[in-house]
């Protein structure tokens, strides 16, 4: 295979990524109506870190010891990208659609970059200034309905502040796996902070009592568990991250704009969700912003 063969797969690759990651709301969606947060948060990661850890041996021969920072790092990431995220991420689907919870969760980026500045004095620039004003507006457009005063009211529902912790959470994780990922192998860390949460998890969903009646599980319930495990997290990242490995961080950023893309269509095709205005007008905000804060202007 010659290169511009390989590089043309490396862009199938990310942007198949990023439509699974995608598609992680629809499956989140119907999994949040039929289980409880953390059961289907454990059984998720729990086929994903079965898949991750066969990636790892076959990609890297097996899993490198842990020096006593990396393990605590790596138990911060779980807590925050794992536990944290998954429970809010369930929780708040189970009240909201799955489009407005992408369009909230594309806060992302906008909450990374302020991260970042503080934690490790990465520059504000007037663009991701403006990236993160125009994200923030749109998912205020969105939280609110289009109505903005309901956020200075605190007229807020429940789903979507979870959903709002749920950002707050993967961008913590990734803050963490910035540092992790200079002594770690990007899969290594992600698959160590799989099989730490997924060993978190177990114990909250023992509690919530649905695990023994795995049998009684609707097939569309065991189809959104693979989704999820397989596709949007086990390959998604796989993958993902092979684009940032061969052709850097800032091109292979910029697919993540498609997410709340992806995200929305797929719940209007799969779920039959209604595009409102209000969503609609949100998303050009968002995905505007999302975009500003990957542009990287092209040195000379």
């Amino acid at each position: 295979m010659n290169n511009h063969s390989k590089n043309n797969l490396i862009y199938i690759k990310l942007f198949l990524s990023v439509l699974f990651f995608g598609g992680t709301f629809i499956a989140g969606r119907i999994m949040s109506a039929n289980l409880p947060p953390f059961t289907s948060a454990f059984l998720r990661f729990l086929l994903a870190s079965i898949l991750l850890l066969l990636i790892a041996m076959k990609t890297y021969g097996g899993l490198p010891k842990l020096k006593p920072l990396q393990i605590l790092l790596i138990i911060s990431m779980s807590i925050t990208g794992i536990v944290g995220y998954n429970f809010f991420f369930f929780s708040g689907l189970k009240l909201i659609t799955a489009s407005r919870a992408s369009m909230i969760i594309a806060l992302n980026p906008s909450i990374i970059t302020i991260f970042s500045m503080i934690l490790f004095k990465d520059k504000l620039t007037k663009i991701k200034i403006a990236g993160i004003m125009l994200s923030l507006t749109g998912a205020l457009i969105v939280i609110s309905r289009g109505n903005l005063m309901e956020v200075f009211q605190g007229k807020i529902g429940l789903g979507e502040l979870f959903i709002l912790a749920c950002a707050l959470c993967w961008s913590s994780f990734t803050v963490l796996g910035k540092i992790v990922t200079k002594q770690l192998k990007p899969i290594i860390a992600i698959t160590y902070a799989c099989l730490v949460g997924t060993f978190i998890l177990l114990v909250p969903a023992i509690m919530e009592h649905e695990l023994p009646h795995f049998l009684n599980y609707h097939l569309e319930v065991w189809a959104s568990v693979f989704a999820l495990g397989f596709f949007g997290t086990a390959l998604a990242f796989t993958w993902f991250y092979e684009g940032i490995e061969k052709i850097g961080p800032t091109q292979a950023g910029i697919f993540i704009n498609f997410v709340p893309v992806f995200a929305t269509a797929l719940s209007v095709l799969i779920l039959n969700e209604k595009l409102y205005p209000s969503l609609l007008i949100g998303a050009v905000f968002v995905v505007s912003g999302v975009f500003l804060n990957n542009y990287r202007p092209n040195s000379k």
